[in-house]
């Protein structure tokens, strides 16, 4: 199924002037290959990292940094009065000072002023810029006043430094992005002082030293729903099966894992404390019930058959030992049969494992494993089932958050 193609959307790319800005061309390609119009808007430190050729050429816009380009069109206000979106990447601790406290001495903090639009900064800096209290005071007041700023990713920044401070990847910039883009509310900061779990990708159950056991599951999902609630404020730790292909969200923790009995080991050590839990991973539900010490041989006649025994079912054991106030949100892969479509199975299955909340996905050629986009049903615990149209993968996380919000509120 193909994604409804939406109309171009104008999008300001502002860019500060930090070793990252080399990162935003990437951003800039994916935005302009998903068919929108972006107007580059450096400060002029940041065209010391990044010519304006280059963003010219890349966007097909021209590019400025003073207030005093283009006066007859009025373009230190029209840009962003026209705006559907306005990304900083990178937001440099400088930028963040002056968008906070209002300053306008140049086309991009003029912009700022005047966007009415969702707006959100991509931190880059060094750990101690990122800590020091006032940045964090500066980055507190913009998310009073609706801006989003995702805190930065853990890893190498300037020289051999490492630490937090470093900009998220362009492919999750852009996802982010187009998510805002979909949908403006997508990004609220409901979730800060939560910790959440979430489990993504699929188990593999070794057979001998070169096969295993497995399924489709590409991770994307999981990764998605991690990305957005820990840019919705979340402490995310994310459990993770053979997705090592996916770049680690910003600002999440990793565990990576492989069978489904270390998926359950992990899921069930971290979750303890956890404020909610999503079981997005496909886990294996059988495995062999003797693992060869050998590569097994290809002989004549028929292969010897392999004899299955039964894994944990995680999301019933997290059932089990809930604490009350702990919110459990299912992922059921379902297809009709016979003795039921999707959603017949979907609400027996809802019934069975006890979940407040439960993600329906039909799955077959082309859908929902392996793929960019999904789509579904959120079935609560009460009754309700909300549909959830075609689209992103984000966009079904935050499909999903809203309704843990919801679940949340007194």
């Amino acid at each position: 199924m193909a994604r409804e193609p939406r109309p171009a959307a104008r999008v300001v790319l502002g860019v500060g002037g930090g070793i990252a800005a080399y990162k935003t061309c990437e951003v800039l390609r994916g935005l302009t290959e998903s068919g929108h119009d972006v107007q580059v808007v450096p400060t002029a430190a940041a065209l010391n990292f990044i010519g304006a050729a280059t963003f010219e050429a890349l966007s097909g816009n021209p590019v400025h940094t003073g207030v005093f380009s283009n006066v007859p069109e009025v373009e230190h206000v029209r840009t962003g009065q026209q705006a559907d979106l306005v990304v900083v990447a990178p937001a440099t601790a400088d930028l963040l000072a002056k968008a906070a406290t209002g300053l306008a001495d140049d086309l991009l903090t003029n912009t700022l002023l005047t966007a009415r639009c969702p707006v959100v900064f991509f931190p880059a800096m060094h750990t101690e810029m990122w800590e020091h209290p006032a940045t964090q005071a500066n980055v507190a007041t913009l998310r009073e006043r609706g801006a989003i700023v995702p805190d930065p990713d853990v890893g190498r920044l300037t020289g051999v430094d490492t630490g937090k401070g470093r900009l998220a990847s362009p492919a999750e910039i852009t996802d982010l992005a187009q998510l805002l883009l979909a949908n403006p509310d997508a990004l609220p900061r409901d979730l800060t002082g939560m910790h959440v779990v979430v489990s993504a990708g699929g188990t593999r159950e070794p057979l001998d030293p070169v096969r295993y056991l497995g399924n489709r599951s590409s991770g994307k999902q999981g990764y998605a729903l991690a990305r957005v609630a820990a840019a919705r404020g979340a402490r995310v730790t994310l459990v993770a099966a053979h997705s090592v292909s996916l770049p680690t969200p910003s600002g999440v923790d990793l565990v990576s894992v492989s069978t489904a009995a270390q998926l359950r080991d992990a899921v069930l050590d971290v979750s303890a404390e956890a404020d909610v839990v999503v079981m997005a991973a496909a886990v294996a539900d059988f495995r062999p019930s003797e693992l060869a010490q050998y590569k097994i041989k290809k002989t004549e006649g028929e292969p010897a058959p392999v004899a299955l025994e039964r894994n944990a079912d995680v999301l019933a054991e997290l059932v089990r030992h809930r604490r009350p106030e702990q919110i459990i949100v299912g992922f059921a892969a379902e297809t009709g049969d016979g003795t039921g479509d999707v959603l017949h199975h979907a609400r027996a299955k809802l019934r069975r494992k006890g979940s407040d909340l439960l993600v329906v996905n039909a799955v077959g050629e082309g859908r929902a494993f392996e793929v960019e986009d999904n789509a579904g049903w959120l079935l609560a615990a009460n009754g309700d089932e909300i549909a959830i149209p075609f689209g992103s993968k984000s966009q079904l996380a935050a499909a999903v958050w809203d309704a843990v919000a919801s679940l949340r509120q007194p």
